[in-house]
């Protein structure tokens, strides 16, 4: 079922910025800023399904109701990509002059992939309790997750580009369809939960509470003392809240992993993604078999590093890797204006694709010690009984992050056109993507320095008993 989703949300969204910039003729920077919206709300909309599985409906009715809606939801789009009264009017080139779609097209392609991302948070907050090498664990999921998505990327990408959008969304619903029934086959086999009407969001709104109450007794002498009861959830609160400094510190790096899908025009952005989730396949065994025993001699650590300096040596690459895309347009503009290109949007710069791996390559490893070092940070140093709100914390690193990336786009885009040339302009060659990497990677400097400083004052929840 997760790798049937997995392959069909990629399969859908690979290619979203090049469907609004031509068959639903959006500029550049609107279009970066749609999928960047999309994206925040896709990854927020977790912090909804674990409440819902774990307070009201349950996990398998949650993943039920929201697997129909979910293919529902790709039916939709892929009518709006074969139907003649729901399909954009092109004039024969998927290009934004060529391409004239109406208020009501435009609002059931956006009606239809928002039904997606509403309905693929219903079992994104998964608990791997029963593993026994959590670290590892972590590892190995990342690396199943990529090696699915390469042959997505791939065969997604010749699909919607050479065959036709319609059959490209058609294929992901097909797959998600297969998923939804292949899980209600294996029905009589699964364990069903008994229903927590404290889950793990209304525990955290019941816990804050209390330290409210908390607060209120310090000021107040004579305010009446707490139950044992109310102190421990006060004390859930603070355990929790605590690592909302972390949290806030990988914002940016957010920001940045929502820049691999830059509006490239050539070649498609879903053929550099590919490069991501190969540098992911092949890196991390390395990481787990080779560099990981090789610090756990030096540092005494299981894991070899802890989980904040395994982030922070992800958010340093991931830099590194900003500069080199800022590095790379530079000496894309340049080709262009030496070949006389500048006013020729549509042509393919003389620069061969290479130049463009590195970048990706670097995110890949960033991927894999960022990524998946987040995923058990958040998940380890909750509160026990708050496990399935840790995954979804760390989720919501994500959703935020497509947010502040779809604001600062905005008021970039805004600025620069009243001095001239928008940076994102629809001719990239007249645009300035390279002052806009150089912008985000000094954010993230600035971004990995307060992230250091919190993760050398943080300290680790102390292990009542070895739960692994």
């Amino acid at each position: 079922m997760e790798i049937a989703e997995r392959c069909a949300y990629y399969g859908m969204s690979t290619n979203f910025i090049t469907y609004l910039t031509g068959p639903l003729g959006e500029s550049t920077a609107s279009a970066a800023a749609s999928v960047n919206t999309w994206s925040g709300v896709s990854s927020m909309v977790p912090l909804l399904g674990g409440l819902l599985a774990d307070s009201f409906v349950g996990r398998y009715r949650t993943i039920v109701i929201a697997s129909v809606v979910y293919v529902l939801g790709l039916g939709m789009l892929t009518e709006t990509a074969v139907s003649p009264y729901l399909r954009p009017l092109c004039g024969g080139n998927d290009d934004t002059e060529a391409c004239h779609p109406t208020q009501f097209q435009s609002a059931i392609f956006f009606l239809a992939i928002y039904l997606v991302s509403f309905a693929q948070g219903r079992t994104s907050p998964n608990d791997p309790e029963e593993f026994r090498s959590r670290s590892s664990f972590f590892n190995w999921w990342y690396f199943g997750m990529h090696s699915g998505l390469i042959f997505t990327f791939v065969f997604m990408n010749y699909v919607q580009q050479e065959i036709s959008w319609g059959f490209g969304f058609g294929v992901s619903c097909a797959s998600m369809a297969l998923g939804l029934a292949l899980f209600l086959i294996g029905t009589p086999n699964y364990r069903h939960s008994i229903l927590n009407n404290k889950g793990p969001v209304a525990s955290l709104a019941q816990s804050s509470a209390k330290e409210v109450n908390e607060v209120s007794e310090a000021l107040l002498p004579e305010a009446t003392s707490q139950s044992s009861n109310d102190k421990s959830h006060s004390q859930t609160a603070r355990e929790v809240l605590r690592l909302f400094p972390i949290w806030a510190s990988c914002l940016m790096y957010a920001v940045h992993h929502g820049q691999t899908n830059r509006p490239h025009l050539q070649p498609p952005p879903a053929t550099l993604q590919s490069f991501v989730s190969l540098s992911v396949v092949i890196f991390v065994p390395i990481y787990d078999r080779i560099l990981v025993p090789i610090a756990r001699a030096f540092t005494g650590i299981p894991s070899g590093l802890t989980m904040l300096q395994r982030i922070g040596v992800g958010m340093l690459i991931s830099l590194a890797s900003m500069a080199v895309a800022a590095l790379v347009e530079m000496k894309r503009l340049r080709t262009a204006r030496d070949f006389g290109l500048i006013d020729l949007p549509n042509a393919t710069i003389p620069m061969s694709l290479w130049w463009l791996v590195p970048q990706y390559v670097l995110s890949g490893i960033s991927d894999s010690f960022t990524m998946v070092g987040l995923q058990e940070f958040f998940y380890d140093q909750v509160p026990d009984g708050l496990r399935s709100l840790g995954i979804a914390l760390y989720l919501s690193i994500f959703g935020m992050g497509s947010f502040i990336s779809s604001f600062i786009i905005s008021v970039i885009d805004r600025a620069s056109r009243t001095s001239g040339n928008s940076w994102f302009s629809d001719n990239l060659n007249r645009g300035h993507l390279d002052y806009f990497y150089g912008f985000l990677a000094v954010l993230s400097a600035v971004a990995l320095t307060i992230f250091l400083y919190l993760a050398q004052i943080y300290q680790y929840k102390s292990k009542v008993k070895d739960r692994i």
